[in-house]
């Protein structure tokens, strides 16, 4: 008798690439990272959950592999010489990744960043060495949007450029090489669907063409969407754009628009499903709980979304998704009573959880 796809999975290892050599540097540590089968899940829906540890990155989150994709696509354009300067407009982890690979590769680092954005990531940029400028929050149309600042501090710098990560495709392309390729060797091809939220666009598309490309088309790819995002409605409604509202406690996803790298995939994905802060919060603290892993909103979001696809898919798939980061750049929040009552999500944590709210 043939051994079912969960056995197999279970029974193969998920050995590190990087385990058996040595690298180059930090640029040479970003990728092939852990695929994490979670098994309370995998075992409550009869699928593999699988989960690309994307917080061991040299760089802490999945946004290494795009800050090094900008920046290898500018210099081997010639567009970013020695000592240059790297300017983006960035919600904090691809900040992060920019500054790290700046730190490596010799340039200036210089952020500018909504100020609703965590302490903790603020801090970190400035720990490693990158220029913070926090801004007010305001919709990409106004000109004071943070992106735009950082579009045109950039133009009057010599040597200088701006990653633009929403709309330059050199992100998207970079997990079209690694993070895609690396769940499709890691799962040996037995990958029913991907799923995960999306901010700039680039780790869904990347991966997802990826996947549908080493599949034939067999492997389905669906996004995940939180509150205040219209990305679940336009792929619901077959395309139609609507108005931004709302909010979400998660930082770095959702989007009122499509940006072009999103829009290189777009027409391809299968479907989306639509994931309340509430249900977040509630996987943060199981995840913590079940598997210990001590993970960002939106790698709980994105393991919902998992488990929410593979009971729409039935028993027997392999689900896989992307853990983005851990809470560390998060705690003062996601840990805290006080922040919990404020947005209303005192009661999302279990009973048996709130041991874990340990902040004031």
């Amino acid at each position: 008798m043939m051994q079912s796809v969960a056995a197999a999975f279970r029974a193969r290892p998920l050995a590190r690439a990087f385990t058996s050599r040595s690298v180059d540097g930090f640029v040479g540590g970003i990728g092939s990272t852990p695929l994490i089968r979670l098994q309370k899940l995998s075992e409550q829906t009869g699928c593999d959950i699988v989960a690309k540890s994307e917080l061991q990155n040299p760089g802490g989150s999945v946004k290494d592999r795009a800050a090094l994709g900008v920046i290898r696509d500018a210099e081997e354009r010639g567009l970013l010489k020695p000592g240059g300067t790297v300017v983006e407009g960035t919600a904090g982890n691809t900040g992060i990744g920019l500054a790290h690979v700046c730190r490596a590769r010799g340039y200036r680092c210089v952020i500018f960043m909504p100020d609703t954005q965590s302490q903790e990531k603020i801090d970190l940029l400035r720990m490693l060495g990158a220029e913070v400028y926090p801004v007010p929050a305001v919709a990409y149309e106004n000109p004071k949007n943070y992106n735009h600042q950082a579009r045109d501090f950039a133009k009057d710098l010599p040597n200088a450029i701006w990653t633009d990560q929403f709309d330059n495709t050199a992100n998207a392309e970079a997990h079209y090489r690694t993070t895609g390729p690396e769940i499709w060797e890691q799962t040996q091809g037995k990958v029913d669907a991907f799923i995960c939220a999306t901010g700039t666009g680039g780790t869904l598309a990347g991966t997802g063409r990826a996947l549908k490309e080493k599949s034939n088309g067999k492997t389905q790819v669906w996004l995940a969407d939180p509150p205040g995002s219209v990305l679940y409605s336009y792929i619901s409604s077959g395309g139609k754009l609507t108005e931004r509202s709302g909010s979400s406690i998660t930082e770095g996803i959702g989007q009122g628009r499509i940006t072009n790298n999103l829009g290189t995939f777009v027409k391809n994905i299968d479907g989306a499903l639509h994931i309340p802060d509430e249900k977040t919060i509630a996987m943060l603290y199981d995840l913590l709980d079940t598997e210990g892993l001590y993970l960002g909103a939106s790698s709980a979001l994105n393991v919902v979304a998992a488990v929410e696809l593979a009971k729409k898919l039935g028993p027997g798939k392999t689900i896989a998704t992307i853990l983005c980061d851990g809470a560390y750049r998060y705690q003062s929040r996601l840990f805290s009573k006080k922040w919990l009552q404020s947005k209303g999500l005192e009661n999302a944590v279990p009973e048996h959880l709130k041991k874990y709210v340990v902040l004031d």
